[in-house]
């Protein structure tokens, strides 16, 4: 089976123009206060292009993250057909995708990782002979360490 790779490249750069088009939007021209400081992580464009996903991350400095990603899918939500509208006049296209917002947790769920494996490397306290030769330190900065 041939692979379609012109259709894999126009989809791919269709997904990236999504992504910094509709990052722009929310940068400078949606105004709905339930919209908290985000950027665009991520377009998926599904394999016919009728409909796509977009991954909004939200500002980690945000007292309660929870509620500020409900708040602001709920406002991307709210001003979906005016981002298609947009879109299609920019991109000068005649068929824009159905969009569909989605918060992107993953960037969390990594530092929580991080988090966790600091903490049981702590515990342990690995010796250094036994730890990995990505984590140790190279002799001359062990040299200087004992001075």
């Amino acid at each position: 089976m041939p692979e379609n790779r012109a259709r894999k490249h126009h989809q791919d750069r269709v997904a990236e123009t999504l992504r910094l088009e509709i990052g722009a939007m929310i940068e400078g021209e949606l105004v709905d206060p339930r919209i908290s400081f985000c950027y665009v992580s991520e377009v998926s464009l599904n394999p016919g292009g009728k409909s796509a996903r977009v991954y909004v991350a939200i500002d980690s400095a945000v007292k309660d993250i929870a509620q500020a990603e409900k708040d602001t899918i709920a406002g991307l939500e709210a001003a979906k057909g005016y981002i298609r509208f947009e879109l299609k006049e920019r991109m000068g296209v005649r068929h824009v995708p159905e969009l569909s917002f989605l918060a992107d947790r993953s960037g969390r769920f990594q530092a929580r990782i991080e988090q966790l494996m600091d903490r049981s490397r702590k515990r342990r306290k690995v010796p250094a002979e036994q730890m990995p030769l990505s984590e140790q330190k190279p002799p001359s900065e062990q040299k200087a360490s004992l001075e």
